[in-house]
C-alpha cells in the first residue's frame, strides 16, 4: 500500500480521513494522518442521521454522521433487522463520492455540434433556467408535429420517487418509451425461479440455518444482493455450513470456502446435471416434498429411463420426465470433461448438499443466468433446490414479505388526445419480435429490452428517436458493445443527462445537469430484502446540497413542468400540484422541493401512519418517527407458505416447467411457428420436450477458438458503487481487495502456465482483442484461473468520469480498459437480458510496449 496502511484498516481510518479529503483540493490523497488517541472523538461534536445506500443492490440502511454541516463516516443503521447495523465497504467511499471535486457543479450546454468520443463537447455553464427552457422547447416541438412517442427516457438506478419523473412526465406528454436498466442486470435470473416455482423475484437466504451452499457463479461477500448480510454472517457459515463455490475464478468466498469448482466459464448446466443424477442414482432426494416410487425402490439407474406411472409426485411436477429428457445419462464422469471439474469432487458436493437437506441452499446468481444460453442454467441449478426440499424451507432459499408502498396517482386525466396517440405507438425496443419473447413476470412482451436500445437508434427503427432525456445511468461504459451505444448517441438530435459526475455518456449531451447525491443530499426510499426481512430505508438530505444540483427524479421533472406550462401545456404541473399533497398537512406543493419530500410521504405512508396496516412489520408512529429511525421492517418471511401453490401452472414445483411451456407456445403460435423452430431462433440447442425441463446447453462463444484462444470471464469488485467508484482514490488504493488485482491498476489476470507460453510476465502491457474491440492493461500472473481462461475485474477503463477513474482526464486517456469494449453485445432472448457472464468472448493477447 502506497501509504502503510493495511485494507483491515479501511474502515476504521475512515472517520479520521473523511473530512480531509472533503476539504483537499482536485488531487485526492487516500488517506490523511490518522488521529491519535489524545485527539477527541467524533461522537462529542456531532449527529447521526439515518439514510440508505445504494452502492449495490442491497440497498443497506445506513446512519450518517455529521459535523459541522459535513459528512464525516457512516455506519449501519441499528435499526434494520435486514443487515443488523453493519455494511460492507461501499457505503464509506460514497463519501468520497459526495466530495469529488470533480463532481458536476451547475448545468451545462454543449457547444460543439459534433459528437463522439474524440469531439471536445465544448460544454460552457448556464443556468437552470435555460437548461430547462431548452429541454421544454424541444419537447413542445415534437407536440406540435404530433411526435411525442419520439422522446424516449432512460433511467438506470432509481428510488421509489422514479415514477413521478420516469412516468408520469413522459406518458402525460405521450411517450411510452420509458426503458429501464434491468435488463442489463438480472432478468434472466428471475426467470429461472419464475418457471420453476412461480417466484417471478430475486431470492431471499436464510443464511443463518443453512448446512451446506452452493453458491452458483456469485460472490455474496464482495457482489450481488446480500452483501452486508453475508459478511456479517460468514464466519457462522464457515462454521455451521459447508460452503462450496462454483466460480471460474477464486474469488473471495471461494478462498473462504470449502470447495472451490472452477468450472469452465458456461458449462455450469453440465455440473448441475450431473449433480442432480447423483441425487436421484444414490436416492438422496427428498421424498416428502418431492415424492416416491409407489414401492419404495429406487429406479433411477444410469442409463436407463423410468416408467413415469411408477412414481407418485407430493408438491413437484414432472421429476420422472426430467429424468428420462435430461438426467438419465448426465453422470459426473460424463460432466468432467465439459465441465472441469474432476466427477470425484462432483460426487462429493451433491451427497455433501444432498446430506444437509432441506437446510441445504442452491444459490443461482447472475453468473449462470445472464448467459446466451442462461435460462436453462438458470433452471437447473435452481431446480437442485426443488429435488432437495430446501425451497422456502428452513436454510434453503425463500421469497420475502411484501412491503405496503404507495401508489402513483393516476395519470389517465391529465392525457390529453396527443398523448394518448403517442402511447399507442410501438415501444421503441421492438419487445415482443419472434426473436425476443421479452417475459417479465410470467408475462409474454412486457419486457425492457435495455441493451437493444442502442441498435435501435442506429439503425432508426422501428422509427427515428428525436429527444432523449436519461438519468443515473453510464450505459456507454455500463452496456456490453459499449461502441455501439456512442455511435447511437452521436447520432442523436437532442440527448440530456442527468448525472452526479460527467460520465461517458455526458460526452454525448447536448444538456448536462447536475444530480445530487442519493445517499447525502436528496429525500426518497428504497425498498429491499435480506436476512429473511423486507425493508423500505429512507433517503434524506442529511447535509446542505453541494453546488447546483438538484433531486432529479422530482425537483428537475417540476421545473420542466413549469417550463411546459409556460408553453400552453399545464398538464405536467397540474399533475404534480393536484396530486402530490402533504399526506400529514395537505398542502399543496409549490416548488420542487415540495414535491421531493411530499412524493416520498406518498409512497412511504403505508408504513408510518399509525392507521395503515403494517401486515406484521415495525409499528411506526408517524412521519417523524420514520425519519429518525430511517426504516421499516417486514415481519420475517414464513417458511413453506406458497407449498400448497407454487404459482406456477400446475401450482407445483416445476421440473417439468408447464409454465415455461405455455409461455413458448404462445409466443411461437403468434408467429405461426413451432416452439423447435423458436428455439433455434433464440440460439438454444433444445429441441422437443428438452425445452421446457432444466438441462444442460453448450457455452455459447464468440470468436473462433484459433485466432482467439482464451475465454474471457469478468467479476464484479468489492469497492465498486455499480461501477461509479473509480473516480474516488480510496477505490484505487485499496483495490487489492479482490483477489488478484492491484492498487491503482487494471490488470487482466492469467494463469502462469499460459503467461509462460505467451512470455508474459507480471505487470507487462498488453493488449486484450475480442471480436469486438480492444483494450490495453498490466498482465498478472495469478492461479486463481484455469489455464485457457483469463479474467478482468469490472470497474476501471473510464475515459470520462474525473480524473482519478482516468489516466488523463483532459486527454481522454482511461486508467485500463472497460470490459464491455471486448464484451459482445448479445442476449438471453426468453428474458430479454444482456449477457456478460459465461465466457461469451474469446480472447487473443498480445504484449505490447508500454503507453
Amino acid at each position: 500500500m502506497k501509504n502503510g496502511i493495511t485494507r483491515r484498516g479501511f474502515v476504521q481510518a475512515t472517520a479520521a480521513t473523511a473530512a480531509a479529503t472533503a476539504l483537499a483540493g482536485p488531487t485526492l490523497r487516500a488517506f490523511a494522518e490518522t488521529t491519535t488517541k489524545e485527539e477527541p472523538k467524533a461522537e462529542e461534536g456531532g449527529t447521526w442521521v439515518s439514510s440508505a445506500c445504494q452502492g449495490c443492490t442491497s440497498w443497506c440502511a445506513v446512519q450518517v454522521y455529521v459535523e459541522d454541516g459535513r459528512v464525516v463516516k457512516v455506519k449501519g443503521n441499528p435499526n434494520s433487522k435486514a443487515n443488523r447495523g453493519f455494511i460492507c465497504p461501499r457505503p464509506h467511499l460514497a463519501i468520497q463520492q459526495l466530495y469529488d471535486p470533480d463532481r458536476l457543479k451547475g448545468p451545462m450546454k454543449r457547444t460543439n455540434p459534433k459528437k463522439g468520443r474524440d469531439e471536445d463537447p465544448g460544454f460552457v455553464p448556464i443556468s437552470w433556467d435555460e437548461a430547462t427552457e431548452a429541454i421544454a422547447d424541444k419537447l413542445m416541438e415534437l407536440r406540435a408535429t404530433g411526435e411525442t412517442h419520439k422522446f424516449m427516457f432512460l433511467k438506470g438506478r432509481s428510488t421509489n420517487n422514479s415514477d413521478v419523473f420516469f412516468k408520469a412526465l413522459p406518458q402525460i406528454y405521450g411517450s411510452r418509451n420509458c426503458f429501464a436498466h434491468s435488463t442489463i442486470c438480472a432478468e434472466a435470473e428471475k426467470l429461472g425461479a419464475g418457471v420453476t416455482e412461480g417466484y417471478w423475484d430475486y431470492r431471499d437466504y436464510d443464511v443463518a440455518n443453512t448446512r451446506y451452499f452452493i453458491m452458483w457463479g456469485t460472490d455474496p461477500i464482495a457482489s450481488n444482493r446480500q452483501i452486508a448480510n453475508i459478511s456479517n454472517h460468514f464466519g457462522d457459515m464457515t462454521d455451521n455450513a459447508t460452503v462450496a463455490v462454483v466460480d471460474p475464478r477464486l474469488s473471495v468466498t471461494a478462498a473462504k470456502g470449502d470447495e472451490w469448482l472452477p468450472v469452465i466459464p458456461g458449462q455450469d448446466g453440465a455440473l448441475a446435471s450431473a449433480i442432480a443424477h447423483v441425487i436421484l442414482v444414490e436416492g438422496r432426494w427428498n421424498k416428502d416434498f418431492v415424492g416416491d416410487f409407489s414401492d419404495g425402490e429406487n429406479r433411477f439407474v444410469a442409463g436407463s429411463k423410468v416408467d413415469e406411472g411408477l412414481f407418485a409426485e407430493n408438491r413437484t411436477n414432472g421429476l420422472v420426465k426430467w429424468w428420462n429428457v435430461e438426467l438419465f445419462d448426465k453422470t459426473p464422469e460424463w460432466a468432467e470433461p465439459l465441465c472441469g471439474i474432476p466427477a470425484e469432487q462432483i460426487y462429493r458436493v451433491a451427497r455433501g448438499f444432498a446430506s444437509a437437506a432441506p437446510n441445504a441452499t442452491s444459490w443461482m446468481s447472475p453468473g449462470v443466468a445472464m448467459q446466451v444460453r442462461g435460462a436453462y442454467m438458470a433452471m437447473a441449478t435452481n431446480a437442485l433446490n426443488g429435488l432437495v426440499g430446501s425451497v422456502e424451507n428452513v436454510g434453503g432459499p425463500n421469497r420475502a414479505p411484501s412491503v405496503p408502498a404507495g401508489k402513483l396517482p393516476d395519470i389517465r386525466p391529465y392525457q390529453d388526445e396527443i398523448a394518448l396517440a403517442g402511447v399507442k405507438q410501438p415501444y421503441f425496443d421492438q419487445r415482443g419480435t419472434f426473436d425476443f419473447p421479452a417475459v417479465a413476470k410470467g408475462k409474454l412482451h412486457d419486457q425492457v429490452i435495455t441493451n437493444r436500445i442502442a441498435d435501435c437508434l442506429n439503425e432508426g427503427e422501428p422509427y427515428d428517436i428525436k429527444m432523449v432525456i436519461s438519468y443515473w445511468n453510464n450505459w456507454v461504459y455500463s452496456c456490453t458493445g459499449a461502441q455501439r451505444w456512442e455511435e447511437a448517441l452521436a447520432k442523436l438530435p437532442f440527448f440530456v443527462h442527468i448525472t452526479l459526475n460527467p460520465a461517458e455518456m455526458s460526452q454525448f449531451a447536448d444538456i448536462v445537469l447536475p444530480a445530487r447525491h442519493q445517499m447525502f443530499e436528496r429525500w426518497g426510499s428504497v425498498t429491499n430484502k435480506q436476512d429473511l426481512h423486507s425493508y423500505t430505508a429512507l433517503e434524506q438530505p442529511v447535509v446542505e446540497p453541494l453546488w447546483d444540483t438538484l433531486t432529479d427524479e422530482t425537483e428537475i421533472s417540476w421545473l420542466i413542468a413549469e417550463k411546459l406550462a409556460d408553453k400552453g401545456f399545464p398538464n405536467v404541473l397540474d399533475y404534480y400540484r393536484e396530486c402530490f399533497h402533504d399526506p400529514e398537512t395537505d398542502a399543496a406543493p409549490q416548488s420542487g422541493k415540495d414535491l421531493s419530500l411530499f412524493a416520498t410521504k406518498i409512497m412511504t405512508k403505508p408504513l408510518w401512519d399509525p392507521a395503515s396496516d403494517k401486515k406484521g412489520g415495525d409499528e411506526l408512529a408517524g412521519w417523524d418517527d420514520f425519519v429518525e429511525k430511517g426504516i421499516w421492517n417486514s415481519k420475517k418471511q414464513g417458511y413453506r407458505e406458497h407449498w400448497d401453490d407454487f404459482g406456477t401452472k400446475t401450482g407445483k414445483y416445476e421440473f417439468y416447467s408447464e409454465t415455461l411451456k405455455g409461455i413458448l407456445e404462445e409466443h411461437a403460435a403468434g408467429f405461426g411457428k413451432t416452439v423447435d423452430e423458436l428455439m433455434k431462433e433464440l440460439n438454444y440447442q433444445a429441441r422437443g420436450e428438452a425445452a421446457f425441463v432444466p438441462h444442460y446447453e453448450e457455452a455459447y462463444r464468440e470468436g473462433d477458438e484459433s485466432e482467439y484462444p482464451f475465454v474471457f470471464s469478468e467479476h464484479r469488485s468489492r469497492l465498486n458503487r455499480e461501477g461509479r467508484t473509480a473516480n474516488t482514490s480510496w477505490y484505487q488504493e485499496f483495490k487489492d481487495v479482490d483477489p488478484g488485482d492491484e492498487p491503482w491498476d487494471d490488470v487482466l489476470k492469467i494463469n502462469p502456465v499460459d503467461c509462460e507460453k505467451l512470455g508474459i510476465e507480471t505487470g507487462d502491457a498488453v493488449r486484450v482483442t475480442s471480436v469486438q474491440g480492444s483494450i490495453v492493461v498490466h498482465a498478472k500472473a495469478w492461479e486463481g484461473t484455469r489455464p485457457g481462461v483469463v479474467v478482468k475485474c469490472y470497474g476501471q477503463g473510464h475515459w470520462a468520469y474525473g480524473k482519478i477513474a482516468t489516466k488523463d482526464y483532459a486527454a481522454k486517456v482511461p486508467r485500463g480498459g472497460n470490459n464491455n469494449e471486448i464484451i459482445p453485445s448479445n442476449f438471453e432472448r426468453i428474458s430479454s437480458s444482456t449477457t456478460r457472464h459465461g465466457g461469451l468472448a474469446r480472447v487473443k493477447i498480445e504484449k505490447v510496449e508500454e503507453a
